[in-house]
């Protein structure tokens, strides 16, 4: 209850700053639509992308009365719990958990699948990182056997993820020395402070946190590859192969073989179809401006983003907006319907 209440205050202190910020119209709260982006940590890439998205959508309130704001909340798998139980309007989620919630599979198999589930568009790759304390001895992620390691805190997509990468292995929480569950500025100050030897994370590239445990203390990034990532690939084909720059961060100068998924904006079907409508036209009418407002939007593309590790059927509100823009023809949209049944 007192999350809640918290949640609410910071919700309406937001509203209230967001309005000085983008100089719209000062009707009252209660004849405006108040709409929530539930998003991750705030040192993350989530939270700048649904600030970046209410930023655009704040812009045209004056017309549509459409008041945003962004959510700190634990990560993808929260998201979907809170758009379940109606707590958020919409929030960032990547494609693996989409996917499990829609079908009513992985963490998601104690209930019914979300099949009032919606997708708006899909936004930046993200690449499964694993960052090791600088002595630690980790070069490869069988290296993790018997270490301290922060597994990602429980309800993010980063913990998710861990959890499928250690069934692969045939692993469990005893395999570590000592297991973490901390969030991720949590877990890089724990690194640096050398209370634990590694820790995941899941993120678009360039990372700010990462940036600054590997200048900061030393890190380095640690090859996720092998026979366990490819059973991972095989089984679930929304990851895919990717890797991280070298040269991207300080003292990591050769390309790091991971694998990825999508970060994707999702709502349910109880949402107002203008709603959706006004938000995606807010994003797409704005494109350009969209792609500077973060470093991991910049090679975003309209086509890919309505159709790229979305699983859920879109939301009808996006669908008329994409519709009319051109991105998706009626007939598309009824055969990919089709293939999702």
């Amino acid at each position: 209850m007192r999350t809640r209440v918290f949640h609410t205050f910071v919700a309406v202190a937001l509203a209230v700053v967001a309005g000085l910020c983008f100089g719209a119209s000062k009707p009252a709260l209660a004849q405006e639509k108040l709409v929530t982006i539930g998003t991750g940590a705030i040192t993350g890439v989530y939270y700048p992308a649904g600030g970046a998205i209410c930023r655009l959508l704040n812009r045209g309130r004056k017309e549509h009365g459409i008041r945003c704001f962004v959510e700190s909340t634990g990560g993808s798998i929260y998201n979907i719990y809170a758009l379940r139980d109606g707590e958020l309007a919409f929030g960032i989620v990547q494609s693996d958990w989409q996917y499990n919630a829609y079908k009513g599979e992985g963490v998601f198999d104690d209930g019914p699948p979300f099949e009032n589930l919606r997708s708006v568009f899909s936004l930046h790759s993200e690449m499964f990182t694993v960052a090791a304390r600088a002595g630690s001895g980790i070069k490869h992620f069988a290296d993790l056997k018997g270490k301290r390691v922060n597994i990602g805190n429980p309800g993010s997509g980063m913990r998710a993820i861990m959890q499928e990468l250690m069934e692969a292995l045939g692993w469990s929480k005893s395999n570590f020395s000592e297991v973490v569950e901390l969030k991720p500025t949590d877990a890089a100050k724990a690194l640096c402070d050398g209370k634990i030897d590694a820790m995941v994370f899941a993120a678009g590239h360039p990372n700010g946190l990462i940036r600054e445990i590997t200048t900061g203390c030393g890190a380095t990034l640690v090859p996720v590859q092998g026979g366990y990532v490819d059973t991972l690939l095989e089984k679930y084909p929304y990851y895919a192969r990717t890797a991280i720059p070298g040269g991207m961060y300080g003292g990591n100068s050769q390309n790091v073989p991971t694998f990825g998924v999508k970060a994707t904006l999702v709502t349910t079907s109880k949402v107002s179809e203008d709603v959706v409508y006004e938000l995606v036209k807010s994003v797409f009418e704005n494109f350009d401006d969209f792609k500077t407002l973060h470093f991991v939007f910049a090679t975003l593309d309209k086509e890919r983003m309505v159709s790229a590790g979305l699983t859920a059927p879109l939301h009808e509100g996006a669908l008329r907006y994409y519709k009319e823009l051109g991105l998706i023809r009626s007939e598309e949209h009824t055969s990919e319907l089709q293939s999702r049944q």
